[in-house]
């Protein structure tokens, strides 16, 4: 492959025109962010969305650095006197990284091994003989007496074919046709299968893999979650792993290729295929199967968590409330924050729910005042320890006194390691690690984009074996699905702390925290043109950021809008077109009737008057109906509630209200109300075959579900999709 064909390899792996996949490497090459060029380059690159982007940018370096190879091990064996036209032609033939290998291993340098050793021995030219399979009278031995040499380690007839098969079986082993036809063999037949370590499987902790203390499955149908779990067993060692194979029919292949007709060699040449097979090739393609295997399984969970993840931070904000954050806890207390509608905090304290009748006594007197006092609509509580008792007593609160307050259940995951974090202690530096808990809790119900990019997205805990995937790659598909949604959002400029900035395009951390200084040493930005202004941000990062922060009050009206500064001539005209200025925008009457107006507007034909790309035109559309518009605000707000349902309550066949918490490969969990979250198996979610649970719930949503199991001792409930329809 040459350098100039890797647009058009892209461009048919992703069913897109050539001519898009140019534009957008063009693009990536100047620097542009995929944020930017996703939104605001739409007519250079025929309006190819952020998902495409990235998979186009993964390629694209995926394949310079194929290429990049391919030069090196051309250069490689061409240094050996070894390269001809047609071991070239092949190299260049090749389009993966594996098929490149394959051909580069009979040229490898490797350590010395039993064929290299039998070569320095002269045994070679028997090797060839051998291979050959001339010789149809005599024995082997009396062939290879004349390769017996003392002086070189070969005393005998036996030594020297031992030899020479040792030579013949890695050349076997190093023919890339014959492995990757094995290869397919062995995916397509292979099974797994996997035993429990006696002792270790007795205690606790071994308990979690008792379904594979005897269990088999082919390879090519092992779920995603099934092999990392096997991988964390065997890494453990609780489990012992085993590749199982008709090694008949894999030396079937080896003897379909050489063994060409019955010669003396016949029986050695048996030999040599089943030590080729056993000692070579097998351990060679089972290593692959597996790393191939954990690989895949890994981009599998690893896609789960970005996806689980952007749905998390993509949840509506609970706007307008004053919310009071409770942390709970037994021995310590629950801690308390109240903080208005802005995230300032307004008080704290500790309420001792759990230390016996006065304690809750005295904690509900304090917690009530504080709720007619700041005038508290919304109670959060975090859904760690404690969290039914905290529960039972914001329930019996809003109950007893006829409050006009609802309670939700909050996933605290994560708001530990924010609390301790320098970030924390930098924007709460008054209050102590427990208090900056409960702060983020409350914060959370309010935005929560703007709280949970504070923490290491591994600390949310949406996904599967987190622990288990390669740990770089998960951070780089978690950076990148907080850089989406971030610029999906947009930010406040005169409100966003350093954490939410720094996913800006164009914007990294230092930036961030002088963008942070300039507004703290000269007020509110007026102006997105003010950014100018601020240290390292040149006029490269203010074209990739400008679009995607807002200015509420500022100079401009356009300022509120996704609509870019370099766009603002265009988006005046098509104003001036429908007969208003910028400060429609502004104008919530105006407003109503420049967007009913700009709802009657034919984009193309405007585009063509005006001279203009069409989707720039239809975006700027947009932005002037709904200026400063948070598009969470048209998704589902989070599930409320006010009154407590117990485990012990719960009854088979009752439907349910709950909020999707995390979705894995094997089902969804639910939150209903309680502590314990339900499992929705993916064979409960839908009538219909369903390939994965992601093709029908998201995290967040909201959904009615049917309880059909209650495990009261295990603290499990199962619950379904399907049945709940049906019955409704």
């Amino acid at each position: 492959m040459l350098l100039e064909n890797i647009s058009g390899v892209i461009a048919k792996e992703l069913k897109i025109k050539k001519s898009q996949s140019d534009a957008a490497i063009k693009l990536i090459d100047e620097g542009n962010t995929i944020p930017f060029i996703a939104r605001y380059r739409k007519e250079v690159t025929g309006a190819l969305e952020d998902e495409q982007l990235r998979n186009l940018n993964e390629r694209l370096l995926y394949l310079r650095n194929f290429v990049k190879r391919q030069g090196e091990i051309l250069n490689k064996i061409e240094e050996q006197g070894k390269l001809t036209d047609e071991l070239k032609a092949a190299i260049e033939k090749t389009s993966t990284l594996q098929e490149l290998e394959d051909i580069y291993l009979p040229y490898k340098q490797k350590k010395s091994t039993r064929a290299q050793k039998a070569k320095e021995r002269g045994l070679e030219p028997l090797a060839n003989i051998i291979l050959l399979q001339d010789i149809t009278t005599g024995s082997p031995e009396d062939i290879a007496k004349e390769y017996i040499n003392p002086d070189a380690d070969v005393p005998d007839s036996d030594t020297a074919l031992a030899g020479a098969m040792d030579i013949l079986a890695e050349q076997f082993s190093e023919n890339s046709d014959l492995r990757q036809k094995l290869r397919k063999f062995l995916w397509n037949n292979g099974i797994l299968s996997t035993s429990l370590d006696e002792e270790k499987g007795k205690t606790e902790a071994g308990q979690i893999f008792l379904m594979y203390a005897d269990y088999r499955e082919p390879v090519s149908t092992l779920p995603s979650h099934r092999i990392l779990a096997i991988n964390r067993g065997e890494k453990l060692d609780f489990l012992k792993v085993k590749l199982n194979l008709d090694e008949d029919r894999a030396l079937k292949y080896l003897s379909d290729v050489y063994l060409r007709k019955e010669s003396v060699f016949t029986e050695l040449l048996n030999s040599a295929f089943a030590d080729s097979w056993k000692r070579l090739i097998f351990p060679s393609l089972e290593r692959e199967l597996r790393a191939e295997l954990t690989a895949t399984a890994e981009k599998q969970a690893i896609n789960i968590f970005g996806t689980n993840l952007r749905q998390l931070l993509l949840q509506s904000p609970l706007a307008g409330y004053t919310v009071m954050g409770l942390d709970p806890g037994y021995r310590t207390g629950c801690k308390m924050a109240v903080v208005d509608a802005t995230g300032h905090v307004l008080d704290h304290g500790v309420l001792y729910i759990t230390h016996g009748e006065k304690g809750a006594a005295e904690s509900a007197k304090k917690a009530l005042a504080l709720i007619k006092k700041y005038n508290v609509g919304l109670i959060s509580i975090g859904n760690g320890t404690a969290s039914f008792e905290t529960e039972e007593f914001a329930a019996k609160l809003i109950k007893d006194n006829n409050l006009q307050v609802n309670y939700l259940i909050t996933n605290e995951a994560g708001a530990s390691v924010y609390s301790a974090s320098a970030l924390a202690k930098e924007e709460l530096p008054e209050y102590d690690v427990t208090i900056r808990g409960a702060v983020s809790i409350a914060r959370r119900v309010q935005d929560p984009l703007a709280e949970l990019v504070k923490i290491d997205p591994k600390a949310i805990g949406v996904g599967q074996y987190q622990h288990d995937v390669n740990q770089k790659q998960l951070s780089e598909t978690l950076d990148q699905t907080i850089e989406a949604v971030v610029n999906h959002v947009g930010v406040e400029l005169n409100t966003a702390s350093p954490a939410l900035l720094k996913h800006i395009a164009g914007i990294n951390a230092t930036v961030a925290k002088n963008i942070i200084a300039y507004r703290n040493d000269n007020g509110p930005f007026k102006s997105r043109k003010e950014l100018l202004k601020v240290a390292r941000l040149g006029n490269a990062a203010f074209t990739q950021c400008a679009g995607f922060l807002r200015i509420n009050g500022g100079k401009s009206p356009l300022d509120n809008t996704s609509v870019h500064p370099e766009s603002y001539g265009l988006a005046e005209q098509i104003l001036d077109r429908m007969g208003f200025d910028a400060s429609a925008l502004t104008d919530k009457e105006a407003n109503e009737l420049l967007k009913a107006k700009l709802q009657l507007v034919d984009a193309e034909k405007l585009a063509a008057e005006l001279k203009a790309g069409v989707p720039t035109v239809q975006d700027i559309i947009q932005a002037l109906c709904k200026p400063g518009r948070d598009p969470r605000e048209e998704l589902p707000k989070p599930l409320t509630r006010k009154a407590i349902v117990k485990l012990s309550d719960i009854k088979v066949g009752t439907i349910m209200t709950g909020t999707v918490r995390n979705i894995t490969d094997f089902g969804a969990f639910v939150d209903i109300g309680i502590k314990t979250a339900g499992l929705i198996h993916i064979s409960e979610l839908s009538h219909k075959h369903v390939k994965h649970p992601l093709d029908v719930v998201s995290v967040g949503d909201i959904i009615s579900v049917m309880v059909i199991s209650v495990d009261e001792a295990r603290g499990r409930i199962g619950l379904s999709l399907k049945q709940a329809q049906q019955a409704s």
